[in-house]
């Protein structure tokens, strides 16, 4: 049932993308600013409280709807695992970024690449080169097809019903919501929740940067993952870039112009400088770990039913 229901999402999604998350979202930013301005005394004991309040009512809950479907019907549940993984996994949720940068380098207009790069990643990137922006939009792409697909799958696989997708998309939106990088204020509160995070996506990452190796060039990607993630200023997500660049045979990383300044950053990964054609490469290798993926759960659920 969790493949069928997993297939069917991703089908969905490449038929009819979601095309507005901003009420979940905002519903979402608004329960997490109640709950901040309730419990934030820049402390970590009331910032695990308010996680916990964030996060297990709707996990339960999640756990008990899937239940009380399946009771009344299989179907019925499978349809509810459809609905939630619709919603969480995203697998599209902002690939068009990926699509109009690739676009706009193919047609050598590097001014509108920088535009829609800025408006996926926030920031402003003036003054980057076209090699500097085919780079950063592969780490985006590398990064987003693990926290919106392959994370989500992880924890769907794990807990019963929808409630580990649901568990992984909360978890990482209390982590960047009380990240102590958006304000200073929240760095005793925001711990508890960057450190569950961590490790609730220390496993998904090594799986997704296992499946990178083992569809892309598994020696380079495995030696860049052993070298070079712990030099990544977020060495969780270092194991998933490192894996990438490695597996796809580019260089990523390195220094760039942001802001007017020059923002050092170690390098990921080996072989030759990105070009417009390793976009076509990052597609590939995405679809490639996600085939791989969903033929594993196949086994698995074999294996399963004839033991």
């Amino acid at each position: 049932m969790s493949l069928i229901a997993l297939v069917a999402a991703l089908l969905i999604e490449q038929w009819r993308p979601l095309a507005d998350r901003t009420y979940l979202y905002a519903q979402g930013e608004r329960y997490a600013k109640f709950l901040e301005a309730h419990f934030n005394t820049e402390k970590a004991e009331q910032g695990a409280v308010a996680w916990l309040l964030a996060v297990l009512p709707a996990v339960l809950c999640a756990w008990f709807v899937y239940a009380l479907a399946f009771w009344i019907s299989p179907v019925l549940a499978l349809l509810f695992n459809v609905a939630a993984l619709y919603v969480t996994m995203g697998f599209r949720q902002r690939s068009h970024y990926f699509t109009d940068i690739h676009l706009a380098l193919k047609n050598d207009d590097v001014a509108v690449a920088r535009e829609l790069l800025g408006a996926w990643l926030e920031t402003r990137c003036e003054g980057l080169d076209r090699e500097a922006v085919t780079r950063l939009a592969i780490e985006e792409a590398l990064t987003a097809s693990h926290r919106y697909v392959f994370g989500v799958m992880f924890w769907f696989m794990l807990l019963p019903g929808p409630s580990g997708a649901i568990l992984y998309r909360i978890a990482r939106f209390l982590d960047r919501r009380w990240s102590a990088r958006e304000a200073p204020s929240r760095e005793g509160f925001g711990r508890f929740a960057r450190e569950a995070f961590a490790v609730i996506d220390w496993l998904p990452v090594r799986f997704t940067a296992a499946a990178f190796a083992i569809v892309g060039n598994f020696e380079d990607a495995v030696y860049c993952w052993r070298t070079q993630a712990s030099k990544w200023p977020d060495r969780t997500l270092g194991i998933v870039l490192a894996s990438g660049a490695g597996a796809m045979g580019v260089r990523l990383g390195m220094p760039i112009l942001e802001g007017g300044k020059i923002v050092d950053r170690p390098e990921l990964g080996t072989g030759d400088e990105t070009d417009v054609g390793h976009l076509d490469a990052t597609i590939g290798l995405v679809w490639r770990a996600l085939v791989m993926w969903l033929v594993l759960i196949l086994l698995l659920a074999v294996a399963s039913a004839v033991s």
